[in-house]
């Protein structure tokens, strides 16, 4: 599968999206480091669904703290029950979808040993099986634990609100919209994504 490859990634954006080259010097390049823990980037991602960023940080400080302050295993995620989980804060529903992120991963559903090959759209596929993961909690995955290169995250806010400002819109582009427009991108899509981040941090100031 093919990898991320950073040097290559900004030569390529300078060159097929000029506009973003004071972008790439204001904010250097992008920080992405492949995951060591699959699992638990997952489970951080359910946890921290929906939630502001303090009340997803106490909650998942107290998850972890059931397991000495640490990820847990599939197994040991298995081996709590619902009712405890509820106890650190979690809703009866993030409950229920730990465990079942956890049961895909003991019976091999999910098997990252298998992440290295498969492509994009397989792995999407592999993960929305699971109950409480959408197209963008796949995209966050792909894009900041697998570091895959070309992921164009189109239901994420701050990426179309980025896109609106960088390309002058009216109005927020849709699916399609984003997908034409960030044609010139490729296979670069997850480093550009990247910057349509920094522009909307940069607006708000």
């Amino acid at each position: 599968m093919p990898r991320l490859h950073l040097e290559a990634a900004l030569r390529h954006l300078r060159r097929a999206d000029p506009d973003l080259t004071p972008l790439i010097r204001r904010h250097g390049p992008p920080a992405f480091r492949r995951t060591r823990d699959p699992f638990g980037a997952l489970v951080r991602a359910i946890i921290w669904q929906q939630l502001s960023g303090s009340a997803a940080r106490t909650i998942h400080g107290r998850f972890a703290e059931l397991f000495g302050g640490r990820n847990p295993t599939p197994a040991e995620l298995l081996a709590v029950p619902v009712d405890r989980l509820r106890q650190v804060g979690l809703s009866r529903g993030k409950a229920s979808f730990l465990h079942d992120l956890a049961g895909h991963f003991a019976d091999g559903r999910v098997d990252p040993r298998r992440f290295g090959r498969a492509s994009d759209d397989e792995i999407g596929e592999m993960l929305m099986a699971v109950k409480g993961i959408g197209p963008w909690s796949v995209h966050m995955f792909l894009m900041f634990e697998l570091t895959r290169p070309d992921i164009l995250p189109v239901g994420d806010l701050g990426v179309r609100k980025g896109m609106q400002l960088h390309f002058s819109l009216r109005a927020l582009p849709e699916a399609a919209r984003m997908e034409r427009l960030a044609g010139p991108w490729r296979p670069y899509r997850s480093v550009a994504s990247w910057y349509m981040w920094r522009r909307i941090e940069e607006a708000a100031r």
